[in-house]
């Protein structure tokens, strides 16, 4: 019998598999990189491709949360996973920059379906009250996944750039089968498109579920900014861009460090929107350390402090859209939350570039801590959206009650 706060094995299962994934998965930020080096293209033309890559995995968020909830979670995280590792190999094989870019485009219609599902089995798994931890521990998974990452890379790319797609493709099947081994039988949430359960859930429809998607959105713009702009910033500091991946080392360790943070009856007995403000106030302290910091100690102390932020906005984020869900419709409430990441992947690129090139690292940094300090103030909007909310689902159930006589 699974003890009060424990998290049940299949959760611990699922995040031993997305590390398994994770170790392998660096290949993408090396792929206009294979591309202007293999195919003498410009970067501005090779980085078309991994633009139509981000705009494809809009859809395949969207298609894998569906499949989630009609399918089952396992299967359609095991035919993600492999479809990733065949458009990965394409990568590495292709002979022509079309054969690329026909490979990239197919790897994200496929590279967000597994996303969703997984989010889903810790929703099913973890009771309400776990489920913060839990999609915090699969932050911290991912974060220790992506250290051993960076070292693979690190070798690999030496090498030949082709294998870290192999090495991605690797970890994929790696992680299928681990997923078909361990999770559970399926259970299909709407196998039956009939189902009146089924039909009346509406992710696009719920107001609070799409003033949480603006919101993830513009969070997801200031995290992509991170690992996009970082490395340049530090550059035009006169520090080394590779730094960076220092930076990130330690954001990865103060992830992991702090979980038992969480377990904290202060912290744990906030309502998701104060955590989720207080969560944005830190990332502001610590971008807002970016903007003035001049030597590499004071940018990791900046470092930690964003970190923090992130532990907390991670976890409550995934787990008060969870919440929302009405049954049978997790896997979709995920998907349409997370496709937050497709358009923010849109923009960072183009938004971050532009900072730097007309104002400057400080105001780069300078302006994603004022847009975390607007995102902790809008938090309210939340609040009184789930006040909302709940007064309504009161009387639409005491109108449901039969009259005394």
């Amino acid at each position: 019998m699974r003890r009060e706060g424990q998290l049940p094995p299949a959760v611990w299962l699922l995040l031993a598999a997305r590390v398994v994934n994770r170790l392998g998965a660096f290949s993408l930020p090396f792929l206009t990189v294979l591309i202007t080096t293999d195919y003498g293209v410009s970067v501005a033309t090779a980085g078309l491709v991994p633009a139509a890559f981000g705009l494809a995995t809009i859809p395949s968020r969207l298609i894998g949360g569906r499949r989630a909830d009609r399918l089952g979670r396992r299967r359609t995280i095991v035919f993600g996973l492999t479809g990733c590792a065949i458009a990965q190999l394409g990568i590495a094989a292709a002979n022509s920059l079309v054969e690329v870019g026909v490979c990239a485009v197919l790897l994200g219609l496929v590279y967000e379906l597994y996303e969703p599902p997984s989010q889903a089995v810790i929703a099913d798994a973890a009771g309400p009250a776990e489920r913060v931890r839990a999609y915090s521990l699969l932050n911290a998974a991912l974060a220790v996944g992506g250290m051993g990452a960076g070292l693979i890379a690190t070798g690999l790319g030496r090498w030949d750039l082709r294998w870290l797609f192999v090495a991605d493709a690797v970890s994929c099947l790696a992680c299928a089968l681990i997923v078909r081994v361990v999770l559970p039988a399926d259970r299909t949430h709407c196998p039956d498109r009939g189902d009146e359960r089924c039909a009346g859930i509406r992710p696009w429809r719920d107001r609070v579920l799409l003033l949480m998607l603006v919101f993830g959105t513009l969070y997801a713009l200031v995290y992509l900014q991170i690992m996009i702009s970082l490395p340049l910033s530090l550059e035009r500091r006169g520090m080394r861009p590779s730094d960076a991946g220092l930076l990130f080392t330690v954001s990865a360790a103060t992830i992991v460090a702090a979980q038992p943070a969480l377990r904290l009856k202060r912290l744990a007995a906030l309502t998701a929107p104060a955590a989720l403000a207080l969560g944005y106030v830190l990332l502001a302290g610590g971008l807002a350390g970016y903007a003035v910091a001049p030597t590499l100690p004071t940018s990791m102390a900046a470092t930690v402090v964003w970190s923090l932020g992130d532990l907390l906005v991670l976890g409550r984020a995934y787990a008060l859209a969870a919440n929302l869900a009405p049954p049978g419709g997790t896997g979709r409430y995920l998907a349409a939350y997370g496709t937050s990441w497709g358009f923010a992947g849109v923009a960072a690129p183009i938004l971050g570039t532009q900072l730097l090139e007309h104002a400057g690292a400080t105001a780069l940094w300078a302006g994603m801590a004022l847009l975390c300090l607007v995102l902790a103030a809008g938090q309210f909007l939340i609040t009184r959206s789930l006040a909302a909310r709940g007064t309504a689902a009161n009387q639409s159930t005491a109108a449901l009650e039969p009259s005394s006589p």
